[in-house]
């Protein structure tokens, strides 16, 4: 279905199952349907799971201005108020990490339960004087050349390093490559270039005393992406209540790299356990609780 911003874009999104509601905000330059793993595993798992395509990306439209976090936020809150989601868990990877501090700060988080950053982009990528272990620009603008020059090549190359991706390592089939490739490609140029410039340069430091709820910070410790020091790092350091689980030698995809882990613990925190290294236990209560049989939730591909 599709539901209409305040600025009138469609917006696409997919809403399925019952139980306590979960939007999952994808990152860049994919779609809602990035997510294959944990909405399988969070339907089977009793939950009423949403996933939308941000502006520019996927099936939603296609404008030629509007890339900013301002309006992105400003896109969620539109979805959250339309679907009158209320107890709501959000859980952003990547650039949608942004997503959720920029809503909070803007809307309140008086319809949230619960958030989880997963190689999230917050609290600020960006090396200047105020931030001096942060990317350096000219990483973001070499980004936005090689998507002028060949989208579809940089695209490619992209998700290598999105998985982790080498001579000697191959965390993900060929196929499911391809499958993100094909996602990268529905997405328009203009929204894929001017997201460089949101990702990469909008200062979220503002926003992280928004995170007034319980939080859980999943990051690899060699994402190549989005460097896990001034990001999950920084962000667990400025968010008091956080919890930082970091998966060692894993890189930025890590939605299919691990979905196993990955699944168990955003299962475990969901249901209201604040003691991730227990997630197996609580996996097995909260499937309990849900009264489903845990053998036939889809952790793992």
């Amino acid at each position: 279905m599709h539901i209409e911003a305040s600025d009138g874009t469609q917006l696409h999104v997919k809403d399925m199952g019952e139980g306590k509601p979960v939007l999952l905000i994808h990152g860049w330059p994919l779609s809602g349907d990035m997510f294959e793993y944990q909405t399988l595993a969070l339907l089977e798992a009793g939950y009423r799971v949403i996933t939308y395509d941000r502006r520019g990306f996927g099936l939603s439209g296609h404008p030629a201005s509007g890339y900013t976090y301002d309006r992105f936020a400003d896109d969620l809150a539109d979805i959250i108020t339309q679907l009158d989601l209320q107890q709501l868990s959000l859980v952003g990877f990547s650039m949608g990490g942004g997503e959720i501090a920029r809503y909070l700060s803007r809307h309140g988080g008086a319809r949230i339960d619960r958030v989880a950053l997963v190689g999230a982009v917050v609290p600020y990528l960006c090396k200047d004087e105020s931030n001096p272990d942060g990317v350096e620009a000219t990483v973001f603008e070499e980004m936005k050349e090689k998507i002028r020059e060949d989208r579809f090549a940089f695209l490619q190359s992209f998700g290598k390093q999105f998985y982790g991706v080498g001579l000697m390592s191959h965390p993900v089939s060929s196929a499911l490559q391809d499958w993100s490739f094909a996602l990268g490609i529905m997405a328009s140029p203009k929204a894929t270039i001017d997201c460089v410039d949101a990702f990469g340069y909008t200062d979220f430091r503002g926003d992280m005393a928004a995170f007034t709820m319980p939080t859980l910070i999943v990051h690899g410790t060699s994402d190549a992406v989005v460097p896990i020091d001034v990001s999950a790092r920084a962000a667990a350091r400025a968010i008091p209540q956080a919890v930082l689980v970091e998966y060692d030698g894993e890189p930025h995809g890590l939605l299919a790299t691990v979905p196993r882990r990955l699944n168990a613990d955003l299962i475990a925190f969901l249901s209201g356990s604040p003691d991730l290294p227990n997630r197996e236990q609580r996996f097995d209560e909260a499937v309990e609780d849900a009264g489903v049989d845990a053998s036939k939730i889809a952790l793992f591909p």
